[in-house]
């Protein structure tokens, strides 16, 4: 019957197109996926904070590079290709995961230079006035890192965001004597105690990515120390096959923040740094970290044996994080001793 043949037509060439529809679709999600997986470029935190200081040169005073540079490393955060993708509910940002996490990377980084800026570095001692904008920028910046609404993860870092850009224009106001930023070296010390610890774990993190045996050395040291629960004698630690290129990420994320934050060290407190002969050790973190953000060449984060055919990313991002690691504990050092 000539309707049937009309139906068999029509059926045939709506069932072509939706399947080319549908192959454009998953070719698009795929590439936006490429294009949003792109990590961020490095930026100049001297010239950062002259865009921030209208170019003048000689505003750049103590507090000025690091405020600015938290403030852009905020920004990059939000505004890199894709946006902010961690909380993402739709594809192509739901179907990701690399980049996720290398945004949680940056986050904790900027939790932790905020929260000392607020504890620590914007105040002369224990018992003075916390920074009213600062007291109210960390607690944005802790908000979970996958709300989607009610309120959504980046409103509330734009909201902090927005409290370090009010305690910059007062710290740029030679008038306003409320905001403050000492460059101190006990300061610097407590907020590279953070980094020691962040940075020791993430290397631990990534040597497990081939499973090792280790002793218990949790309770070394004082005889009298004590646990909370009994614990083994030895310990099997191993990172999940799946999670093995989310770790891989988040270290790649936590250095690439850390970069920034330590290069702005190295403007504010660099009179301190000098008097503590502690500069070099300062650059030699610096160069460190910079060989964890060479291009990884390979389509997949590989998790050869140490000894094996195959490469380990993992390993080497750990063997760069770890004497990263033992530099910041020399430097640490240097600034209480030195």
């Amino acid at each position: 019957m000539w309707w049937l043949r009309v139906k068999d037509l029509f059926y045939s060439r709506f069932t072509a197109g939706a399947g080319g529809i549908a192959s454009v679709l998953v070719l698009l999600v795929l590439a936006l996926m490429l294009y949003w997986s792109s990590e961020p470029n490095h930026f100049d935190v001297r010239e950062a904070a002259l865009a921030h200081a209208g170019g003048d040169d000689q505003r750049i005073w103590p507090g000025v590079v690091t405020t600015s540079t938290l403030i852009d490393v905020v920004t990059t955060l939000l505004n890199k290709r894709g946006g902010y993708i961690s909380n993402d509910i739709v594809p192509p940002g739901v179907l990701m995961d690399n980049m996720p996490n290398w945004e949680y990377g940056v986050l904790v980084q900027v939790r932790d230079l905020a929260k000392s800026l607020r504890n620590d570095m914007s105040r002369s001692q224990t018992q003075s006035t916390e920074d009213v904008d600062l007291s109210k920028a960390e607690p944005h910046f802790n908000y979970q890192n996958d709300a989607w609404i009610l309120p959504s993860s980046e409103s509330e870092y734009r909201a902090g965001r927005e409290a370090l850009e009010r305690y910059l224009a007062r710290l740029l106001n030679e008038n306003d004597q409320n905001a403050q930023f000492y460059a101190r070296a006990d300061n610097l010390r407590d907020w590279l105690a953070l980094v020691e610890k962040r940075l020791g774990s993430m290397s631990q993190r990534l040597s497990a990515s081939v499973g090792q045996e280790r002793l218990n050395v949790d309770l070394g040291g004082p005889v009298a120390a004590a646990g909370s629960t009994d614990e083994r004698a030895e310990i099997s630690v191993k990172t999940p096959w799946l999670e093995i290129d989310d770790v891989f990420y988040e270290a790649r994320g936590t250095c690439w923040a850390l970069l920034h934050f330590l290069r702005a060290a190295e403007n504010d407190f660099g009179g301190v740094l000098a008097n503590k002969n502690a500069l070099v050790s300062l650059k030699q973190i610096i160069r460190e970290l910079e060989g964890t953000q060479a291009t990884v060449w390979s389509p997949m984060i590989l998790n050869g044996t140490g000894f094996g055919f195959v490469a380990n990313h993992s390993l080497v991002m750990a063997s760069y994080i770890s004497r990263a690691n033992a530099a910041v504990i020399d430097l640490r050092r240097l600034l209480e001793q030195g």
